[in-house]
């Protein structure tokens, strides 16, 4: 038979967890709409300059800029990896790190210089379990990205590509499509040629579109005072801001792994309360039969 106290202590131990979880629900559905209203907020001015360039692209023009300029041979490639500094997610920081350690082996056996970056202790932490120490590791991104601090990071990409230190670059990262998904893809950002490359993703539409539509686009921008002096301000630019959406559909759809599993965390532990207090009654109602049936013993011995 069991113990009430014992079953009782255990329940008691169970609704404090529950309480735990409830709460690191709340502040994860907080912190999940303002990250959203960021990320959103972002959406359609990431899609319109990186529409910009591309449409430039197939404008028919002729204009060059070192960003776009396509590497003969790649020699030298960076990995940034994108990963939360906290536990308590669900299978956010597992299913990155499994598609960012993948991709390292892929470039490791292909490309003779490559170099690993991280954001996360989660997955720096995973990487050295592996015996793969990263060559940069940042650990105060947290759920609010700010565009300076991503700006740094773009910064020196840029100027490594440029002087011709970096041939490529590839980010993995869980990409925000909606509440209801989150996808984990891996895109090659660098050279700029194959900006929005996605080797998980679905092909997009726009890279389909048959060369008459893209014809089409021809000559609909007028520069002023001349295309090269915009180029060099709309293309790093770009770049810069991709690389922040990324870290902002990161940070969004970490709140939103952590607010789901914190709510399944949260009617699990009722369900275990709710039978734990069923077992509890019947070890009390089971124990209390048992004295009074030696109260009604010793009574009949004694007459």
């Amino acid at each position: 038979m069991a113990n009430p106290r014992v079953l009782d202590k255990r329940r008691r131990s169970i609704r404090n967890i529950r309480k735990i979880t409830r709460t690191m629900e709340l502040i994860a559905t907080a912190r999940f709409k303002k990250a959203m209203d960021r990320a959103s907020a972002a959406t359609a001015y990431t899609t319109r300059i990186t529409q910009l360039v591309e449409d430039l692209m197939t404008s028919g023009m002729e204009f060059s800029h070192p960003l776009l300029e396509q590497r003969e041979t790649v020699r030298n490639a960076t990995l940034l990896v994108l990963t939360a500094n906290r536990g308590l997610c669900g299978g956010f920081n597992g299913n990155v790190q499994r598609a960012g350690f993948q991709r390292w082996m892929e470039l490791k056996q292909t490309i003779p210089t490559c170099r690993l970056e991280i954001s996360g202790k989660r997955g720096i932490a995973a990487f050295k379990f592996r015996g793969i120490t990263p060559d940069v590791a940042f650990t105060h991104f947290e759920d609010r990205p700010a565009f300076d601090e991503v700006d740094v990071i773009a910064t020196r990409y840029l100027e490594e590509y440029i002087t011709g230190h970096l041939d490529r670059l590839d980010l993995a990262y869980t990409k925000f499509h909606g509440i209801a998904k989150q996808q984990v893809v891996i895109e090659t950002l660098l050279p700029l040629g194959t900006i929005g490359g996605d080797s998980t993703a679905p092909t997009s539409p726009a890279a389909n579109q048959p060369q008459a539509e893209a014809g089409a686009r021809r000559n609909i921008y007028e520069f002023l005072p001349s295309p090269e002096s915009i180029l060099e301000e709309v293309v790093p630019t770009s770049f810069k801001i991709k690389l922040f959406k990324c870290f902002l559909d990161s940070a969004v759809s970490e709140q939103i792994a952590r607010m789901v599993a914190m709510k399944s965390a949260t009617e699990n532990a009722g369900d275990l309360i709710h039978r734990l207090s069923m077992q509890y009654n019947r070890a009390r109602q089971s124990r209390i039969t048992s004295e009074l049936m030696d109260v009604i013993g010793g009574v009949e011995a004694l007459s």
